[in-house]
Formats: C-alpha cells, sequence, structure tokens
C-alpha cells in the first residue's frame, strides 16, 4: 500500500504522559521502564523491535495499557506502511573524517528488514515517528530518485567519487522488490561510468547482477554483504525480515562468480551474543567467495539503547546485565560514545581483543591482502537528446 502524507515537523520534547491509564516514567536505563511501551508478540510478529515508544521530539507520549477485559487483542497487527516522498535532491554529502566515502544515496526512510540495532533507527523521530516499531513499518521511499541522480550528475561541476549505498537504511529491503527504485538508480549509474559501493543484507542484490557484473568488469562497483550470525534462530529475532544468513552466503558465492569484487561485514558485533562468531562468519565468507572484510563494535546511539536492551531482556534475560556491562566497557563506561574513530570499534582491553581477533583471523584466512580503488577516470555525461534535429 502506497500513500502520499505530509512529513510530520520535529516539535520540542516535553516530558508528558498522555491518558489516565499511564503509568509513571522510570529512569531508562531501566529495561523494566519500556513495559508500558511494549507490543504485544502476536501484533508484532515478524518484527524485530519490541518497543514502539514515541519519538523524542514529540510533545507526548503515549503508552498501551490492558484494562483486564482483553482488549488489546483486538488491534490489528503491524503493516507495513510505505509513504512517497518528493525529494528535491538525492545525493547527501557528509565530511565525516572517519568514513570512507563523501556522499551516499539513501532510496528509502526506515527498514522494513527490522535490525533491532540498527543505528540509523533515530532518524525516525524526524519524521514524527517512533524508532522502535514504526521504524521497519512505516516507511517513505523515492521514487524519483533515479531521475534526480541524472540531473545532478549532469551538473557540469559534478566530480566524481564513490558513491555509497546501503551505509543507512537498506536499498535492498523488501519493498524494493516491487518499487525497484534501487535498480533505477543503478541503470543511471551504469550509463554514466560512476563508481559505486553497496553495503546490504539481503539476497535481492542478485536480481542487479545483470548490471554490476558490466561496471564490475569496469573497476565501478563493489558489494559489501553484512554477515552478522550463523545462527538463524538468532538472526530471525535480531534482524527478522533480512536475508537468512545462508542465503547471504550463497549472495556472496553467486556475486563473486559474476566476478563482482565482495566484502563481508562482520557487523555490528554484539558481546556475548555473537563474538564468539567472528572467525567462523570469515571462514564461511571467505570459502564463499569474499576478498576484503570489516568489522563494527555495536553502537547504541540515542533510541538505539531502550531498543536493544529491552530486546534483551525478551530474547536474552539471562545475558541482559553482562551483555550492557561489556558494552559499556568498551564506550569508557557509557552505552555509547560518537567520538569520531572511536564510535565504530569501541576502546578498552574489550574492544582491543575483538578487534585483534578479527584482525588475525582475516590475516589467517587471506582477507585484505589488496583492497581495490574504484575507478572515477571513466566517468562521462551522456549526450542529451538535442533539441532540433540535424538536417545532414
Amino acid at each position: 500500500m502506497i500513500l502520499t502524507r505530509p512529513t510530520a515537523r520535529p516539535e520540542p520534547q516535553r516530558q508528558r504522559v498522555a491518558g489516565s491509564l499511564a503509568t509513571p516514567q522510570v529512569a531508562p536505563t531501566d529495561p523494566l521502564a519500556n513495559a508500558g511501551h511494549r507490543i504485544d508478540p502476536e501484533r508484532r510478529r515478524g518484527r524485530g523491535a519490541t518497543l514502539n515508544p514515541g519519538g523524542r521530539f514529540e510533545s507526548e507520549q503515549r503508552q498501551e495499557a490492558d484494562d483486564g477485559w482483553g482488549s488489546l487483542g483486538e488491534l490489528p497487527p503491524f503493516e507495513t506502511e510505505v509513504t512517497v516522498e518528493k525529494a528535491r535532491t538525492i545525493i547527501t554529502r557528509n565530511d565525516s573524517p572517519d568514513i570512507s566515502f563523501d556522499r551516499s544515496i539513501n532510496p528509502y526512510r526506515g527498514c522494513e528488514h527490522g535490525c533491532v540495532y540498527c543505528f540509523a533507527r533515530p532518524s525516525h523521530a524526524y519524521l514524527g515517528l517512533s524508532p522502535g516499531l514504526d521504524f521497519e513499518s512505516k516507511l517513505t521511499a523515492k521514487p524519483d530518485a533515479a531521475a534526480l541522480l541524472e540531473k545532478e550528475l549532469s551538473a557540469a561541476g559534478y566530480q566524481p567519487r564513490t558513491m555509497a549505498i546501503g551505509t543507512n537504511t537498506d536499498a535492498y529491503q523488501p519493498i524494493e522488490r516491487k518499487l525497484r527504485i534501487m535498480r533505477g538508480i543503478l541503470e543511471v549509474l551504469s550509463r554514466f561510468n560512476h563508481p559505486v559501493g553497496i553495503v546490504t543484507k539481503s539476497a535481492l542484490v542478485q536480481r542487479d547482477i545483470d548490471i554490476l557484473a558490466p561496471m564490475a568488469a569496469k573497476g565501478l562497483v563493489k558489494v559489501a554483504l553484512s554477515v552478522t550470525t550463523l545462527d538463524p534462530k538468532v538472526a530471525r529475532t535480531m534482524e527478522p525480515r533480512a536475508a537468512a544468513p545462508a542465503k547471504r552466503l550463497e549472495t556472496i558465492r553467486k556475486l563473486s562468480e559474476a566476478g563482482i569484487p565482495v566484502t563481508v561485514l562482520v557487523a555490528p558485533i554484539i558481546p556475548a551474543i555473537n563474538e564468539h562468531e567472528i572467525e567462523r562468519i570469515l571462514d564461511s565468507a571467505r570459502a564463499a567467495g569474499a576478498r576484503e572484510a570489516g568489522y563494527v563494535l555495536l553502537r547504541l546511539p540515542l533510541e538505539v539503547k531502550e531498543l536493544v536492551h529491552d530486546w534483551l531482556l525478551t530474547h536474552h534475560p539471562d545475558k541482559l546485565r553482562h551483555v550492557v556491562s561489556l558494552i559499556r566497557s568498551t564506550r569508557d563506561g557509557k552505552d555509547y560514545d560518537a567520538a569520531w574513530g572511536q564510535r565504530q570499534v569501541g576502546t578498552g582491553p574489550y574492544a582491543w581483543m575483538i578487534g585483534r581477533r578479527f584482525e588475525m583471523a582475516a590475516e589467517r584466512l587471506g582477507f585484505n591482502t589488496s583492497r581495490q580503488r574504484l575507478r572515477t577516470d571513466l566517468f562521462l555525461r551522456p549526450e542529451r537528446e538535442k533539441a532540433q534535429l540535424s538536417l545532414f
């Protein structure tokens, strides 16, 4: 279902709970404080977040409360709703010193994959929506992305550098199967011979091998597959609508066989949840054809903290305190530290140990012996159709 509606404008946050059945607020660091926001498992089946709290810019915070008659059981399940966004530009610029790209494209806002740990969730608050279940069920799409991209690449002063796609939300999330916005973007990049780096958790990227393989032959594309765990049970609760671990390994193999350079990302590494799989993931990805590898330590900015804490309380209650303690040990005692150069890998003995384990395994398996740089010298602007045909 595609809907059109204006984007909500953020308002200053005021701490107030509306409704006569609201419960008193508890310190947000206590996972039990989220009980009032927790959604019945039957309603959120197939979703990653267990909560749907209001956005941090909203003036009111509402909580569902059952009066004893079981009325909440009559509520409909969460369904995916897509809003069309009329964007004015499509290329996003950044100057972060610890990121390897300076431009990116995000065809969608929100992500149906539902990865509970996704660091992009807080951005949904700017739309007046919850970073919880709203992030994975109330999405916006930019159907004019390909046309906007062609216009921006055609600008006289444009200088090509690698375009990053999938670094915020996944361009190959399930709705892409129908909307095909990402494919349109690739068609434009291919015509312009523009380099692109793609990050995804989806097997749907195989659909576009017919475009990616010729680009790869020119040195214009790299694809990174994020493999968080090889345990399907953990993946089902942590990233419920992303491709299953086996499908991601299959995708690495298919892309590699087509001559497309593939990187495996062990991301994020969550202490005491998937850290024991570092070596196994790298070994499996190497066997499937990946030649470069990277990792990211779990990040908990803003609302992601309470979402992950509640997810742990729901699915791994016996590990909750231990995991939180380990996370804080890698962030100088805090849940998150956004300092440049540290936010991706953390600090302290535990973070150092994870980094060394990854490096040793990657070196032993032959990863990162050379890194391919994508070409920019092939960039060209296709000739526009002339307004009047020549007589000769």
